[in-house]
């Protein structure tokens, strides 16, 4: 109910007691003339009814004061949490939605407080408010949970619409970040519903998020392969992609001597948006390049070894 519905309301009450009290009084003057009523007894209820009338004025004085002052803090609050929202990068709907619940909050605040003013029973009124809270808060505690989550992810953007996350067990495309849930499309365009709370809370891998990323390949060649040779073709196929950046330069390394190859590792850095695309065409290039070269890929292999008799 709005604050000024609660006053008016209040000032009807007091209005109808003073009523009340005038029907009182004019049958008290009535039994009076008819001799019924001393006048010594007639003063002692005047003055009864004076007290509750100014008693009843004062709190009507009271509570217009205390809305009249509190409205006043109320707008100067939401003032500035509406300058501390405005300083940070934050997304419109959730200055909205945050400047809304404030200024719902303060606002029953406010009529609990004029409600107390103006002389009327406030442990009833805050009892049903409290048990409301709680029966809510545990019929939603699951969607709360994620709602705050929501809040969370908008207010620190750990990604963004648009950004490739890995999260749950699942990667994708962020669609949307709505308030309970988050939704990614994967690579074969699957709408994935993931709880913000969930998000919030756990692990959240960004692949796009930075302007450069590094790009890895491990090829295992055969033993007795020359690896000055590998190395300069693998230089070779990394110059020839323009692609690759510069700085950082590329790394070229002999990896490790595994059980059926010698395996180089090459890692060099792209631009994020180009990861993919350069992964998978270096890729095919290593395999022309090095059977136009010469260089074998190896098998797995299994020595046996027969003992004499």
């Amino acid at each position: 109910m709005p604050i000024d519905q609660i006053t008016q309301a209040a000032v009807d009450s007091a209005q109808v007691k003073a009523d009340t009290a005038q029907v009182a009084a004019d049958k008290l003057i009535e039994e009076v003339i008819k001799g019924e009523v001393s006048v010594s007894q007639l003063s002692n209820v005047l003055e009864q009814i004076m007290d509750a009338a100014v008693n009843a004025g004062g709190h009507i004085l009271k509570g217009v004061i205390v809305f009249i002052i509190g409205r006043f803090i109320i707008k100067m609050l939401e003032k500035l949490v509406k300058k501390m929202l405005d300083k940070r990068d934050i997304d419109i709907s959730v200055k909205t939605f945050i400047k809304s619940m404030v200024s719902i909050l303060l606002t029953i605040l406010l009529i609990v407080m004029v409600v107390s003013a103006l002389g009327l029973e406030t442990t009833s009124f805050a009892a049903l408010l409290a048990s409301a809270g709680v029966a809510i808060g545990m019929a939603l505690s699951g969607n709360l949970q994620n709602f705050a989550g929501g809040l969370v992810i908008l207010l620190f953007k750990p990604y963004r619409v648009g950004e490739w996350i890995e999260c749950q067990g699942v990667a994708g495309t962020v669609k949307e970040i709505q308030i309970f849930h988050t939704i990614l499309s994967t690579a074969d365009n699957k709408l994935i519903f993931i709880p913000n709370g969930a998000l919030s809370s756990g692990v959240v891998t960004n692949y796009t998020n930075q302007d450069i990323r590094r790009v890895e390949w491990i090829v295992g060649v055969e033993y007795g392969e020359d690896y000055d040779k590998v190395h300069d073709v693998m230089q070779e196929i990394i110059a020839a992609d323009e692609r690759i950046l510069a700085d950082p330069a590329a790394f070229i390394a002999l990896h490790k001597l595994d059980s059926s190859s010698v395996n180089v590792i090459t890692r060099v850095w792209v631009k994020s948006s180009d990861y993919w695309p350069v992964y998978f065409d270096v890729n095919k290039k290593i395999y022309q390049t090095f059977n136009e070269k010469g260089i074998g890929f190896p098998f797995p292999q299994l020595t046996v070894h027969q003992a004499k008799d």
